[in-house]
């Protein structure tokens, strides 16, 4: 099995910086993305950021505040959030779009989520 485990959520002032970790194991034949969603209450997921081969598209909202990066030696992703605002609160979701190895179908794979909270 694939799994994900995220960690690093927690609450912070606005203006503060959280990096948030998502740690993979399992084996992986092939991934064709990975990024960072989050959900608030009453809203629906909506993509952070993604990182494929190529590049890395961030939403509107955090272009700027927010950078993707990656540690392969440690198989692990991580989402640096700088200059925080209140309105980034939510529980943020890491994602990887990947190939089992064995199989031949891209499959989503989520982390259980950590939360963000910001305050005002």
């Amino acid at each position: 099995q694939v799994q994900l485990v995220e960690s690093g959520g927690g609450l912070v002032q606005a203006g503060g910086s959280l990096r948030l970790s998502c740690a993979a194991s399992g084996n992986i034949f092939s991934t064709n993305a990975m990024g960072w969603y989050r959900q608030a209450p009453g809203k629906q997921r909506e993509l952070v950021a993604i990182m494929t081969s190529g590049t890395t598209n961030y939403a509107d909202s955090v272009k700027g505040r927010f950078t993707v990066s990656r540690d392969n030696a440690k198989n692990t992703v991580y989402l640096q959030m700088n200059s925080l605002r209140p309105e980034d609160t939510a529980i943020y979701y890491c994602n990887i779009k990947a190939i089992r190895s064995g199989s031949y179908l891209y499959e989503d794979f989520w982390g259980q989520g950590t939360q963000v909270t910001v305050s005002s």
